[in-house]
């Protein structure tokens, strides 16, 4: 039974409890929800005291800095990640980068770059593995101090990371000074809040983020809900009790043994006059319409002064209807102005103004050229209907349906003039493409695969049934299989001619990797063009 030791007990004990290592890290794993894999781990600062058990960081930690101590605990912090870094590279594991928290005392009373660099050479540990995170309440009232612990870090080559962004009363102003590399963003700042205004709120510090090319990471997320929300919006990276609670050494050092870092949480399906400030907050009627019953929708703001279009909002049916197996991260940072030519965005921008002045819905039909990594490129026709739903300034809310009318218009209008169009597909007549999950082994072929060799959608063990199938010739067949042992190691790309089909037919077959964020494969994608006599 754990008992609660009060301050004298804390301080009696504290140089022993450093010394034995009774004060250690625990790991709470962060994910990408988009893909289901771990992306890095904060370490969390926990007492296990032999005799009165596991101890609250709410009791020990203000003990600490009130009598000076938490600098030396910050660092014991800092040595037991390094050792555990050291382990797992020598284990043969892959670790993903670790956070450690800097407090306002290691900022202003000491030379903390200096000693955590100290600890990481010592212990040979590669800076992109060590994260340095801050709060925002630690930069209050030094500016200064901390704005040149952050020029040092990144001198060093550290990632800083902003702590509980948006909880104090100066975010904003910190912001503006404090050159940080990721903002975490506290979900249960909002609770009890979690209103339309909440959602707006978060959407726009996700949107802001993106402007100043920091990444953004959820942190207190409990539910698929919410972790589909931000996704949703453009943060992908989650940390909280839905995929992890903090877990010790042992526990975290299984999880990363893993392959693939196996979501945790799996794949929720929920079956089942607009105000626009609900569609920000994932437990309302409108947005579980939005999300789960309408056809494909976005939602993007319109400015009146400059015509920028940012897109703030896509649901799943939104993705599937675009095609091109692009996902909401890419959607939403993306500039959707790239994929239209200069008529087709007139067309769209009247379309959008139109709706604003008249206060009524607007259908527009345009081209728009829609470039993915997997795919290529490819045109499709694409048909909106456009309603404003809020309004403030000169910044305007449009909520648009889609639905993609390519076949429809293939057939009935008269694209060959069109040779940008047709100049696309000659370049792919003889050529196949498809997508590899590293992780999963699945292949997933092109449509052109399916309708001439005959490929299901799905191919599971890849490559295995397209050598049982001849496809791949058995001679072959050892190289085919070592490209992919290659691919799942990491490398960039690979290329050779190999005769495909029972009747030996050469293709050039190439292969490109695609990492995630922290340079581990994630997918190959892979193509085989015919060659020809002017090749």
């Amino acid at each position: 039974m754990d008992k609660k030791m009060n301050e004298t007990e804390i301080l009696l004990r504290f140089d022993n409890a450093l010394k034995e290592r009774h004060i250690v890290p625990y790991f709470q794993p962060q994910f990408n929800h988009a893909t289901g894999r771990m992306i890095g781990a904060e370490a969390l600062m926990r007492w296990i005291d032999p005799d009165f058990g596991m101890q609250s960081p709410v009791d020990f930690i203000p003990v600490f800095e009130n009598y000076r101590l938490i600098h030396r605990a910050d660092l014991s912090m800092v040595k037991q990640i390094c050792r555990s870094l050291r382990k797992w590279l020598d284990a043969g594991l892959k670790p993903v980068p670790i956070s450690f928290n800097i407090s306002r005392f290691d900022i202003y009373m000491h030379d903390f770059v200096a000693e955590i660099e100290s600890i990481r050479r010592k212990y040979g540990i590669p800076v992109e593995l060590l994260r340095a995170e801050i709060t925002e309440s630690s930069a209050i009232g030094g500016m200064e101090l901390v704005t040149d612990l952050l020029k040092r870090l990144h001198e060093c080559g550290y990632i800083v990371e902003m702590d509980d962004f948006g909880s104090g009363y100066s975010s904003l102003n910190i912001l503006k000074d404090l050159p940080v590399d990721m903002l975490k963003l506290d979900m249960r700042f909002l609770s009890g809040d979690l209103t339309g205004r909440g959602g707006t709120i978060i959407s726009s510090i996700v949107q802001m983020a993106k402007r100043l090319n920091a990444a953004t990471i959820a942190e207190g997320v409990e539910t698929v809900e919410q972790a589909d929300y931000m996704k949703s919006i453009g943060c992908s990276c989650v940390q909280g009790y839905l995929y992890s609670k903090p877990i010790d050494g042992e526990a975290f050092t299984a999880l990363l043994g893993k392959t693939g870092g196996e979501s945790l949480a799996p794949a929720f399906d929920k079956f089942g006059g607009v105000d626009a400030m609900k569609f920000w907050t994932p437990e309302t009627m409108e947005a579980l319409i939005f999300s789960h019953y309408v056809g494909a929708a976005a939602i993007f703001s319109y400015d009146l002064d400059s015509g920028a279009v940012e897109i703030l909002r896509v649901n799943p049916k939104y993705i599937k209807e675009l095609g091109m197996n692009l996902t909401e991260e890419e959607i939403i940072h993306s500039d959707p102005w790239e994929n239209h030519d200069e008529e087709s965005h007139r067309e769209f921008d009247a379309a959008i103004r139109k709706a604003i002045d008249t206060g009524e819905e607007v259908e527009c039909e345009n081209w728009r050229r829609i470039t993915s990594r997997c795919c290529g490129d490819d045109l499709i026709c694409v048909r909106s209907d456009i309603q404003v739903i809020g309004k403030a300034g000169k910044e305007v809310v449009i909520y648009s349906m889609v639905r993609n009318i390519t076949a429809e218009k293939k057939r009935s209008e008269a694209i060959k003039d069109s040779a940008t169009f047709f100049g696309f597909l000659a370049d792919q007549v003889n050529a196949y493409a498809w997508e590899y999950d590293i992780d999963t082994k699945r292949m997933h072929p092109c449509a052109r695969c399916r309708r001439d060799l005959g490929l299901p959608e799905l191919l599971e063990n890849y490559p295995e049934p397209v050598i049982e199938s001849g496809l791949f010739p058995q001679d072959y067949a050892d190289m085919y299989r070592d490209w992919h042992r290659q691919l799942e190691n990491g490398v960039e790309s690979l290329e050779a001619t190999i005769p495909l089909t029972p009747d030996r037919i050469p293709f050039r077959v190439r292969y490109t990797n695609v990492f995630d964020e922290n340079g581990r494969p994630l997918k190959a994608y892979g193509s085989a063009a015919l060659i020809t006599e002017n090749d």
